[in-house]
C-alpha cells in the first residue's frame, strides 16, 4: 500500500520529507572537510608571512578561486543547518519563515562580502578602500 499516509505519534509523516536537504549537507560538508584541511594548511603555512606574500597567495587564481569556492559551501552549509534547526525548534510558521529569510539574507551579504574582499585581495588592492580602517 504505497499511497497510504502514515502517521507517528497521531502525526502525518512523509517518508521523504527532507531527504533533498540532507543529500546537500552531506555534500557540501565533505566538500568542506576537503576545502577545511587545505585552508587549514594555507593558514599554517602563511602564518608570520609578509602582507606582500599574502599578497601573492592571493594572486594565484587556484588559491582565490578554492578560497571563494569555500566561502560560499560554507555559507550554504550554514544556511541548509540554521534551516534545519529553526524548523525543529521553532513552531510559528510565520517566524520561522521570517527567520529563516533573515538569515539568508544575513548569509548572503556574509558570502557577497567575503567574494568581494577576495576578489580584491586577489587583484592586489587593499582589502578595504582608502580611508576606512585603521
Amino acid at each position: 500500500m504505497s499511497g497510504a499516509v502514515k502517521f507517528k505519534n497521531n502525526v502525518k509523516i512523509s517518508e521523504r520529507h527532507g531527504g533533498g536537504e540532507w543529500l546537500a549537507e552531506r555534500v557540501l560538508l565533505t566538500a568542506l572537510l576537503s576545502l577545511g584541511l587545505w585552508l587549514a594548511s594555507t593558514a599554517f603555512t602563511l602564518a608570520g608571512a609578509t602582507y606582500k606574500a599574502v599578497l601573492d597567495w592571493f594572486a594565484k587564481p587556484l588559491n582565490a578561486g578554492l578560497l571563494a569556492v569555500t566561502a560560499v559551501l560554507l555559507f550554504g552549509y550554514l544556511s541548509l543547518a540554521w534551516k534545519v534547526i529553526l524548523e525543529d525548534y521553532v513552531p510559528q510558521v510565520g517566524a520561522r519563515k521570517a527567520l529563516t529569510g533573515l538569515l539568508n539574507l544575513v548569509f548572503f551579504v556574509l558570502v557577497a562580502a567575503s567574494l568581494f574582499f577576495i576578489v580584491r585581495l586577489a587583484l592586489g588592492s587593499a582589502p578595504l578602500p582608502a580611508g576606512f580602517g585603521a
